[in-house]
């Protein structure tokens, strides 16, 4: 391990959800390959015996070390994933192994930060890491942790949630976009993004809800095309009309023909990418700024507050006031 030294540890057990292990370390791995190894991530997968765990895929998976053998050591982020039974009723519930509670209720008392993905957050709130604060967990077992934890107050709306040094993620491939936020949060939002980007997804951001994400960083096939894309982002106040970017474009091809291009290479028209990467701009200044909703619209090329509530409206299914209360960083 090089001189950062972030260690992770990944905690491992029967019937553990096999994408809530395998999805963190790949995220961290691809870090380390975009900071040419100054990440310092060294990932480790621990559980109670150094016997392979059975995984609820059937997959088999080899810890690397025991609780044991890292009580000692000082761990950076500690990763609890889930498991869950099913009736035959087909009713989902979250199980926990106090073992492994209690194992999570010591490594915590060492660790840097602790998350958990999926139904992991049962795991954490058994081992009282989430009494008093906000949490989330996957949908279809949100009502159990509150039933059974009512010092938690459960919302399953966000992918994540952040409390201070405790992050919850909620369904089970939500892993990815959980492990770029803590990417993000070491290392800054341009080195997730390339890892995002290698993952072939979207970069989400802390807070943010799936039906929130805008697909700014979709990727296109063609050089006009990804220029066009960047003029946008670049120039969010300007009017950019289809004529405009038509003009923009390479060999300044007619208003049809653009049209024709966004939705071969984008799946959308040039408005509905303008508008959604104006909300996406202004879902930011809402996020961390305290600048009037006037002053949002006129820096994100809405023009009027009207227009911006109403894009709110259509992209969001909510109001800029209304997501403002609900998204604002700690830092705003």
């Amino acid at each position: 391990m090089n001189s950062v030294g972030r260690l992770i540890v990944v905690v491992l057990f029967e019937g553990v959800d096999l994408l809530d292990v395998t999805g963190p370390p790949e995220v961290f791995s691809l870090a380390r390959r975009e900071t040419e190894d100054a990440a310092g991530y060294e990932v480790v997968l621990a559980a109670v015996a150094m016997d392979p765990v059975t995984t609820a895929a059937g997959v088999r998976v080899l810890p690397d070390a025991t609780f044991e053998h890292l009580s000692a050591r000082r761990i950076d982020t500690l990763i609890v994933p889930g498991a869950v039974e099913i009736d035959d009723r087909r009713r989902i519930r979250a199980v926990t192994d106090p073992v492994v509670v209690e194992w999570v209720r010591r490594l915590a008392a060492r660790t840097r930060r602790v998350t958990s993905v999926c139904v992991g957050a049962h795991v954490l709130a058994a081992a009282g890491l989430l009494d008093g604060k906000r949490a989330t967990t996957h949908w279809s077992t949100a009502r159990q942790l509150a039933d059974e934890h009512p010092a938690v107050e459960v919302d399953a709306d966000p992918i994540f949630i952040r409390e201070g040094d405790v992050w919850t993620g909620a369904g089970i491939s939500s892993c990815l976009d959980l492990s770029l936020a803590l990417v993000a949060d070491d290392l800054g939002e341009a080195v997730a993004l390339r890892v995002a980007r290698q993952l072939v997804m979207y970069l989400k951001r802390p807070s943010g809800q799936s039906q929130f994400s805008v697909p700014l960083e979709q990727v296109s096939t063609t050089r006009r095309v990804e220029d066009l894309r960047h003029h946008i982002l670049g120039n969010i106040a300007a009017p950019l009309t289809v004529a405009d970017l038509a003009a923009h474009a390479h060999a300044h091809v007619s208003d049809r023909q653009l049209t024709r291009i966004f939705k071969t290479e984008l799946g959308t028209t040039p408005y509905a990418y303008v508008e959604s990467a104006r909300v996406e701009a202004a879902r930011q200044q809402l996020e961390s700024t305290d600048a009037t909703l006037e002053r949002v619209a006129s820096a994100c090329g809405f023009g009027t507050v009207d227009t911006l509530v109403r894009a709110f409206r259509r992209r969001l299914d909510t109001t800029p006031t209304e997501y403002r209360r609900r998204f604002r960083t700690g830092a705003a």
